[in-house]
């Protein structure tokens, strides 16, 4: 990045452009390359978490839209990357309505370039912390429509929510500000007994002060009495696997035959309907 933005403090990393430099982005300062360089030097293997997040959400979207579903809220969204949630959704449906949520104000000054590419793109500077601001913003309330079914996507960001914040409860405000046939997408890290997890979970401490792996039940229960769809909560490299188009419809390719990395196990996804 040559050119600073107003209002980033360059001297301190952000969640969100670690994460952008992880999936080789160029938009993050040498702070935050100094600590995705302790994941790519101190913990090899780690970035697959970034890459197998990201696929799974682009898979989630896609499903989605397929299914009919026109709008969506991406809590956390990051930095725009390739297969962005609105690309995705509006290579099916062309009006599908996106809301970005990202507390980086760097996220912000890249929506400008968003939304001179789609006029149903918005990208609102908030912290998911704080739902009602963000459910009352003037830009949320132009462009979703809460009398329709909305997918609420909150991936690989509530692991950054400490448990003193509630991460469930704010899972819980959006599922009562949604309609019935929404859906909502969480990917979470996920606790696996061992000393990568151990490590990785010190690093994001030391650097942010917060970060926190949880157990699969703890991850289920972030989910409430949402319906959890097929697969259920799994590794996001496994979750609904990849699908081609063809002129005779969707065709599904199953995972490799292999076992997955340890560090592909510490990422999981599931996506999950409200009746």
């Amino acid at each position: 990045m040559t050119e600073g933005f107003s209002g980033v403090d360059q001297s301190k990393p952000s969640i969100a452009r670690v994460y952008d430099y992880l999936l080789g982005g160029k938009d993050n300062y040498e702070v935050d390359r100094v600590i995705g360089d302790k994941f790519t030097r101190d913990l090899p293997g780690s970035v697959a978490i970034a890459h197998a997040n990201r696929q799974n959400l682009v898979r989630a979207v896609r499903e989605l839209a397929l299914a009919g579903i026109e709008q969506f809220i991406d809590m956390g969204s990051g930095l725009p990357t390739a297969d962005n949630v609105h690309q995705v959704a509006q290579r099916h449906i062309p009006d599908a309505r996106v809301v970005y949520i990202d507390n980086d104000p760097i996220v912000l000054a890249h929506g400008r370039a968003l939304l001179e590419e789609s006029q149903h793109t918005r990208v609102i500077q908030a912290d998911v912390r704080d739902p009602h601001r963000i459910r009352e913003h003037p830009d949320t309330i132009d462009l979703i429509d809460f009398d329709r079914p909305v997918a609420v996507i909150h991936s690989a960001i509530l692991h950054h929510i400490n448990d003193d914040e509630g991460p469930r409860s704010l899972v819980d405000y959006w599922q009562q500000q949604v309609p019935s046939d929404s859906y909502f997408f969480i990917s979470h890290f996920r606790s696996g007994g061992n000393p990568e997890t151990a490590e990785a979970e010190a690093v994001l401490q030391a650097t942010f002060g917060r970060g926190r792996w949880r157990t699969d039940q703890e991850i289920r229960d972030l989910f409430g009495d949402l319906e959890i769809l097929e697969p259920g909560i799994v590794p996001s490299s496994l979750w609904r696997p990849e699908v081609t188009e063809t002129a005779e419809g969707l065709t599904r390719i199953g995972p490799a035959e292999r076992d997955l990395t340890v560090w592909e196990r510490l990422i999981v996804g599931g996506l999950a309907r409200k009746p």
